[in-house]
C-alpha cells in the first residue's frame, strides 16, 4: 500500500510520520518511510538545490522540472521497487505537492503540471493520500515557533501558500476516494488518531 501525507507549510506532517509507521508496524506490515523531495542519493542532490534558500534566481519552470527530476529517480529507484517486493510505502510529500505549490501556488497550468507528473512518476498514484490542513497564517507561524529549517519554498509570500492550502482542498474535494482531509491544527495526539482510523477505514473496506 502506498500513502501519501500532505499538507501546508506547518501542518506537522513531519512529526506524525514516524508515529504513524509504528502504527502500521504493529498491524503486521512491513513499512518503508520516505519523504519527497530526496528519498534516493541523487533526488537529495537535487533538494539541495531546490531548498537552497539563496537560490532566490530560480524560475518557477525551472523548480517545478527538478523536483519532476528528482521524483522520477525516487519512483525507479526506490518507491516501485519497493511496493513490488510487498512493503507499505509511507511518504512524506509526493506528486500532489507539485499539484499545489507549482501548480495553485506558482499558478502553473495544472493540466500541463498533470502530463509531466504521469511522465515522472509512471503514473504510480497513492493508495491513500492524508491531507493535514491548517489555516495558513497559524501554519506559518508554527513552523517558524519550531525553529526548524527555513527554506526558499517557506520564504514565498503569504498569499503564495494561501493557493497552495486552497489548492490542497481543491484537489482533496475533486478526488474523495483518495484524500482524507484532517484538521491538523488539533493536538498531535488528535491528529494521529484521525490518521490511524483514516487508514483504518481503508484497509477494512
Amino acid at each position: 500500500m502506498f500513502i501519501t501525507l500532505e499538507g501546508p507549510e506547518g501542518s506537522g506532517k513531519t512529526s506524525q510520520m514516524a508515529p504513524l509507521a509504528d502504527f502500521l508496524r504493529q498491524l503486521g506490515n512491513s513499512v518503508v518511510t520516505l519523504r519527497e523531495p530526496g528519498g534516493s542519493d541523487i533526488g537529495e542532490q537535487i533538494r539541495g538545490v531546490i531548498m537552497e534558500l539563496n537560490n532566490t534566481a530560480m524560475n518557477p519552470r525551472t523548480e517545478i522540472l527538478l523536483f519532476l527530476a528528482s521524483r522520477a529517480q525516487f519512483v525507479a529507484e526506490i518507491v516501485r521497487p519497493t511496493l513490488n517486493a510487498g512493503q507499505w510505502v509511507l511518504c512524506d510529500r509526493y506528486a500532489d505537492s507539485t499539484l499545489a505549490y507549482q501548480g495553485y501556488g506558482h499558478q502553473v497550468d495544472l493540466d500541463i503540471l498533470r502530463r509531466l507528473l504521469d511522465f515522472a512518476t509512471g503514473g504510480l498514484t497513492p493508495d491513500l493520500t492524508l491531507l493535514l490542513d491548517i489555516e495558513t497564517n497559524a501554519g506559518l507561524s508554527r513552523k517558524r515557533k519550531a525553529g526548524g529549517e527555513w527554506n526558499r519554498l517557506d520564504a514565498y509570500p503569504p498569499e503564495f501558500h494561501q493557493r497552495v492550502r486552497q489548492g490542497y482542498l481543491e484537489l482533496a474535494r475533486n478526488e474523495p476516494q483518495r484524500w482524507v482531509v484532517i484538521d491538523a491544527s488539533q493536538p498531535l495526539e488528535m491528529v494521529q488518531s484521525a490518521m490511524r482510523q483514516a487508514i483504518l477505514a481503508r484497509v477494512q473496506a
